[in-house]
């Protein structure tokens, strides 16, 4: 307690000290920033950066004015430097604030419209807060210099979330690769480049594809530039607002609807196991060769089968008859329901629907899972009479997908002690976090561009590096923690969290930024730094998009691309002149 008490008095000691030589507030002057002129045509506004003064490290005459009129604020570049590691640590505290708040709230109401609705948008909240600050503060010239700051955040949110965040990921879960597939909590290889890596499901396959399709409003602003048109500008950012709220509807409406998706397809493919399962057992039990010469199936030897499964004797089998055959099989790789094995196996065979499975209806079921396998193994060529090859080949792949779907059913399932307190608490999170996130957004956009004034260095940077590192850093600690869990049901949350807070950051953030530039008809000249974000999530988006398992070596791409990034917009903007 008295540690706490000390570290409290240091803390207030600083605080003091820091304020001291403070003006108490925002700017008045913008006039020394050095992007007052982008106001323009588009054409020569060419950004130029400049030496940091001494004299401005240690004082400026500029006066300030309170902000909500007791916040402080300085002109000088240790002050505001400090401000901004204040005010990011509280943008810090309320992102999260919000992520542990949308988290209990998920445990208590589970998927669907809280994790497909509420919680991206929660989780995009904080970045969201600081761009629409960043262009409503002051006049038209002061929003178009301060909107730097959030095209910067929203720039570095995606390249750090896509590079520092992913490439980390792939360090921290990383187990052994056997057949292609990082085996759960086996990691013996150490830092193998290709023997060691993660992999994740299928569903976070399809959340990079929706992640690479989020940039499609960032080409639409674009247009009139690549066209080198003047006059379209304004109407391609309308056009490009309302085309990233249709994709973030038809996101969220995909989120809502996803876990139904998924059960139905872990179904199926539960369904297809026991299948694959079963055409295997058959072949081991069967009293000749399931094929003919010519590879179709042998009615025949398919009749004998159905012999040996009707105990007894009355050319029907029942449920339990089935249920008898699928225990007898003994699928110890899946978490499975015989009863509901039995229930789907009679329904995919009883086409009379007579609760029974007669001759015919299993010889004739038999035989279209014979063919299914064969087209659905296009290695095994062409199967032939003697061979059992496209079998094993066909519960191999079936086991294979099966796993990529990512089964929870094996997953412990904990109620939540004292339901009512934890809503109450959750939502209390979320309200304060919210409330933090909105006070103090202003200022530290302030600070931000006071220290980009002070240090005659381009906001876009300082936003770019500093700002993620406020908002996202909740996050980014959730995302390794799940990771080093080293499991592939927790690596493929941890990936499909990343390009989830990517697709909103494109579609929420950008359209908030988009209703700004439209709104206050202010000049759209981002060409570099779009360029940066389409590069990135294309990169990214097409890597996680085909393949499921990323082997240690992949890291080093994301890596790469952060520093890339950054190189990218300088020589862009300040080498090349891009506007």
């Amino acid at each position: 307690m008295a540690k706490k008490s000390v570290l409290s008095v240091l803390f207030i000691v600083i605080v003091v000290l820091a304020t001291s030589g403070f003006g108490w507030s925002r700017s008045i002057i913008r006039g020394t920033t050095p992007f007052s002129d982008l106001v323009s045509d588009g054409i020569d506004n060419v950004r130029q950066p400049s030496i940091i003064s001494f004299k401005r490290i240690l004082s400026s005459e500029e006066t300030c004015e309170q902000t909500y009129g007791f916040l402080p604020c300085t002109t000088t570049v240790f002050g505001n430097l400090f401000l901004i590691v204040v005010y990011g640590f509280l943008m810090y505290q309320a992102a999260t604030l919000l992520s542990n708040g949308s988290e209990l709230l998920l445990e208590i109401l589970g998927p669907g419209i809280i994790g497909g609705l509420f919680l991206p948008i929660l989780g995009a909240l904080p970045d969201a807060m600081l761009i629409l600050v960043s262009g409503l503060s002051g006049s038209k010239e002061t929003a178009q210099s301060q909107v730097l700051v959030g095209m910067g955040l929203l720039a570095g949110s995606t390249v750090m979330l896509l590079t520092l965040l992913w490439g980390s990921c792939v360090i921290v879960g990383k187990c052994d690769i056997e057949d292609s597939i990082a085996r759960d909590l086996k990691d013996t290889k150490g830092f193998s480049l290709t023997g060691s890596g993660v992999t994740t499901d299928i569903w976070t396959c399809y959340a990079a594809m929706i992640m690479a399709v989020s940039v499609i409003p960032f080409i639409i602003v674009q247009l009139p530039q690549i066209l080198h048109s003047n006059s379209g500008r304004h109407l391609a950012v309308l056009i490009a607002l309302i085309f990233s709220l249709a994709l973030l509807v038809s996101y969220c409406l995909y989120q809502i609807f996803q876990p139904w998706i998924q059960r139905r397809r872990l179904a199926y493919a539960k369904h297809k196991h026991v299948i694959s399962g079963l055409l295997k057992h058959l072949k081991m039990r069967a009293l000749g060769r399931l094929l003919t010469e010519d590879g179709q199936p042998n009615t025949e030897v398919i009749r004998k089968l159905f012999k040996t499964i009707d105990l007894d004797s009355d050319k029907l089998l029942s449920s339990s008859e089935l249920r008898a055959l699928i225990i007898g099989i003994q699928f110890d790789e899946i978490d499975l329901d015989k009863d509901d094995a039995a229930e789907k196996l009679l329904s995919d065979f009883d086409t009379s629907r007579d609760r029974h499975v007669d001759e015919e209806e299993f010889v004739k079921g038999i035989s279209r899972w014979i063919n299914i396998a064969k087209g659905n193994v296009a290695s095994s060529g062409d199967p032939g009479p003697h061979t059992i090859k496209f079998i094993n080949d066909f519960q191999l792949q079936t086991k294979k997908e099966h796993y990529l779907l990512g089964d929870t059913s094996d997953e412990a399932v904990e109620g939540v002690e004292n339901p009512k307190w934890t809503s109450i608490k959750a939502v209390l999170m979320l309200i304060l976090g919210t409330i933090i996130a909105a006070a103090f957004a202003d200022p530290l956009v302030d600070a931000v561009d006071n220290f980009s004034s002070a240090t005659s260095i381009p906001s876009f940077f300082i936003s770019f590096i500093a700002l993620p590192l406020a908002t996202n850093s909740s996050e980014a600690v959730s995302a390794l923690i799940f990771a080093s869990r080293k499991k592939q049901r927790t690596s493929s949350l941890t990936f499909s969290e990343i390009y989830g807070a990517v697709t909103m950051n494109n579609l929420l953030c950008l359209a908030v930024f988009l209703a700004i530039v439209y709104t206050r008809q202010l000049t759209w000249d981002f060409s570099s730094e779009v360029l940066v974000i389409l590069i990135v999530c294309v990169v990214m988006g097409i890597f996680g998009s085909f393949r499921t398992t990323f082997p240690l070596w992949t890291c080093s791409v994301a890596y790469l691309l952060y520093p890339f990034s950054l190189a990218l917009v300088y020589v862009l903007d300040y080498v090349f002149g891009w506007s």
